[in-house]
């Protein structure tokens, strides 16, 4: 597969492809980063290209695994009111009751609400694996790592919002256990950014081309699934 910084060799029956945080507080009108006022944008821009992705993967018989970033209805597994992560994320409103953009009630980050489930464009099919989680990687306190030994993974072909914090480290954390990570430029977002030149999206890619796997984007994906 071509790649940045060199092409890469995948074995596919070793390979899945993990979809992190692709959910309405932080994709749709009306989620966490919405009501915050940050510009959701460029997040909205990498849903078709990853839906082309996971249309690809599933033909070619990728497991999918996807990411949810969400916490327990008392919010004990936010590591409580002085903890750096809720301190972080307490400007969010994470736990807050909200209603919905149907009308449903629903909270901030709170498993089992509208606001925690994946975009409807992305969603899940049968077969797919779902892994929640309560920091930012994917990797910390979860099964995603007996989850992809267990189905002897070695690639991952990554997707998700967002690049410089949920993905950058999971990426990180899975190199760490000797994965070879594969990231989508457009299938990957961040709304961080201090201009239009400078962004951290571009920085983490870089990051990661350089130290910890390899950066692609979906075109050269769906080319390399149908050249095999």
């Amino acid at each position: 597969m071509d790649a940045e910084p060199e092409p890469i060799e995948i074995d596919r029956r070793r390979c899945a492809v993990l979809v992190v945080d692709m959910q309405n507080d932080f994709g749709a009108r009306g989620g966490m980063f919405d009501r915050a006022g940050i510009d959701i944008t460029p997040i909205e821009r990498v849903v078709e290209p990853t839906a082309q992705v996971l249309a690809a993967a599933r033909s070619a018989g990728f497991p999918i695994v996807y990411l949810k970033m969400q916490h327990s209805p008392d919010l004990a597994d936010t590591g409580g009111p002085g903890s750096p992560h809720s301190i972080k994320h307490a400007r969010l409103g994470v736990g807050k009751e909200v209603s919905a953009p149907d009308g449903r009630a629903s909270r901030i980050l709170v498993r089992g609400t509208w606001d925690t489930d994946i975009l409807p464009r992305l969603a899940p099919q049968a077969g797919d694996v779902i892994i929640p989680k309560h920091r930012y990687s994917g990797f910390f306190q979860t099964d995603l790592d007996k989850v992809l030994t267990d189905r002897n993974i070695k690639y991952l072909i990554v997707s998700g919002c967002t690049t410089s914090v949920c993905v950058e480290s999971t990426v990180r954390d899975a190199m760490f256990r000797d994965y070879h990570c594969v990231v989508l430029a457009d299938c990957t977002a961040e709304p961080i950014a201090s201009d239009q030149q400078r962004t951290n999206h571009e920085a983490s890619l870089l990051t990661i081309q350089l130290l910890f796997g390899w950066v692609s984007d979906s075109g050269r994906l769906v080319e390399a699934i149908a050249g095999s």
